[in-house]
């Protein structure tokens, strides 16, 4: 249960979030080099680096990428017919937690080193 409801709120949160961030970046770039200035600074530093409030959004938003990613391919096994037995049902969603999780910390150990 727990997993389909964080399919919902990770699909919503991702619109929502994903939605106004994506008309503040358009609304800075239309506003000229301060506006845009603005923008990047509460993401970044001077030196390029993240800024703690773009890592946790970063972090927010692709840990909601991947849960709801995972939990959806778990959702199309399950409109196949595939793992309704109490057991496997279970061992699927702890593993879209896992997966979530597991790709996350991958991808942003990746972006780290480049």
């Amino acid at each position: 249960m727990l997993v389909s409801i964080l399919h919902r709120v990770t699909g919503s949160g991702m619109a929502t979030v994903g939605t106004l961030l994506m008309v503040w970046w358009l609304a800075a770039l239309a506003g000229g080099a301060e506006s845009y200035a603005t923008f990047r600074d509460v993401f970044a530093t001077e030196s390029g680096a993240l800024n703690i409030l773009g890592v946790i959004i970063g972090i927010g938003l692709t840990l909601s990428l991947f849960q709801h990613m995972a939990t959806g391919v778990r959702h199309l096994f399950l409109d196949m017919g595939a793992g309704y037995e109490l057991r496997t049902n279970k061992r699927w969603a702890m593993a879209t937690m896992f997966v979530s999780v597991t790709l996350t910390a991958l991808f942003w150990l990746y972006m780290g080193m480049k």
